[in-house]
């Protein structure tokens, strides 16, 4: 019996779908997929080990009898651009998406972005990012990334439009420049309030900032506590949400006595604030409250005991600063003694920092998401970095190591 193309029958079979052939010679030594015109790929056995155009295609184990099935497997993983890695001799499998690791930040929060770069022990790359006489976003990579892996760290804080534009068009350059793999690091996710569709005819816009990340060439996005855990969902690329939960509670775990209560400020951060409570190994209180229109707020009442209590609010982000001002207000009302408050992101837009220096709060502990200037800090503000967190998921993101040992 003859192949297509005159090959004698020593064993081949059929390469599916894509039109090839693969013959296999009687001593299990080199091979090539014959057919389907073109080039024809080179594979060869190096024990159990397959190298498809010079690169790992499948892991130790192989026998004699599945080799055949294995190969053809791992040809069709290949040419539909799913990667397959091998552990036999580097012991953590193939890193195929780059071989250098590169960190380039925008304007929005350079402070973090050189935290994150020091615990790398690497520097920022060279870009330079500003804006045409008309205002236009300009950027230019002053440095080649050709086959790199690149991380982008940029937060979508105010100005929100500005910053995500630098984003946007740092991709893109990165992309057209032939990055290996474009990874967004947003410490602070801009737009992801707007989850869902309160009201008829309201846009969904934390997904459509998902579709602009992905149009614009991200491979993968690397945030830190998302407003609403389901925006993951509107990427059809890999997101890691990081927590700041653990570095927020683990301040506070030094100041814990038998008068300490968890409070949640709304409905929405019950879940937050019960895993604080529970790290903590404290109870927990809801203030359930009435919001008429964005960014205002009335408190409603207390679920929980709070008299003579130390109170501790948990929240995911403190923009005008309404919902925990009031919220610490109904806490004294109610009989607390001491109002401490705490957030992954510092908004603090409008009036926030005039509320908050008014209130009753005796210290607010917030991470440094989002960069805050001097005139905005008070006294009574501490900020915790980030960069240790975001330095650890950078480093098992471009080692394809697991990410939970950072979650838990």
């Amino acid at each position: 019996m003859k192949t297509k193309r005159g090959a004698a029958d020593d064993g081949q079979t059929r390469g599916g779908r894509y039109g090839r052939t693969f013959g296999r010679t009687k001593r299990g030594g080199e091979k090539n997929f014959v057919g389907g015109g073109g080039k024809s790929p080179r594979m060869i056995d190096e024990g159990a080990r397959f190298v498809y155009n010079n690169r790992c295609v499948c892991g130790s184990g192989a026998n004699e009898g599945n080799e055949g099935r294995r190969a053809k497997r791992d040809a069709e993983n290949i040419a539909q651009g799913r990667k397959i890695f091998c552990a036999k001799n580097t012991g953590e499998g193939m890193i195929t998406h780059g071989n250098e690791i590169k960190l380039f930040a925008g304007n929005s929060n350079r402070p973090l972005a050189e935290a994150i770069a020091a615990k790398l022990n690497t520097a920022l790359g060279e870009i330079e990012v500003g804006k045409f006489s008309d205002g236009e976003t300009s950027v230019h990579i002053a440095e080649t990334v050709r086959g790199r892996d690149l991380f982008i760290i940029q937060s979508t804080s105010t100005p929100v439009n500005d910053n995500l534009m630098e984003l946007l068009i740092m991709i893109d350059a990165a992309k057209r420049a032939s990055a290996g793999r474009i990874t967004a690091v947003m410490p602070y996710f801009g737009y992801a309030r707007q989850d869902r569709k309160a009201r008829s005819r309201d846009p969904i816009t934390a997904k459509l900032v998902a579709d602009l990340l992905t149009s614009a060439g991200a491979d993968r996005v690397l945030t830190m506590d998302l407003h609403a855990a389901q925006i993951q969902g509107f990427f059809n690329i890999p997101v890691d949400n990081l927590l700041g939960g653990p570095t927020l509670y683990n301040y506070f775990a030094e100041h814990m006595d038998e008068n300490f209560i968890v409070v949640s400020p709304d409905v929405g951060s019950v879940n937050r604030a019960r895993k604080v409570a529970e790290r903590l190994g404290c109870p927990m209180a809801i203030i359930d409250k009435r919001r008429p229109r964005a960014n205002v707020m009335e408190v409603m009442n207390i679920i929980g005991n709070v008299e003579g209590k130390k109170c501790l609010l948990v929240d995911d982000m403190i923009d005008t600063g309404g919902t925990i001002v009031q919220g610490a207000q109904a806490l004294v009302d109610a009989g607390a003694t001491n109002i401490y408050a705490c957030c992954t992101h510092a908004v603090l837009s409008g009036p926030a920092i005039e509320r908050i220096d008014k209130s009753p709060i005796e210290e607010l502990v917030m991470l440094d998401t989002i960069h805050l200037p001097e005139e905005k800090m008070l006294p009574k503000m501490k900020i915790i970095t980030t960069a240790d967190i975001f330095a650890a998921a950078i480093e098992n993101v471009y080692l394809d190591k697991p990410m939970s040992k950072i979650y838990d």
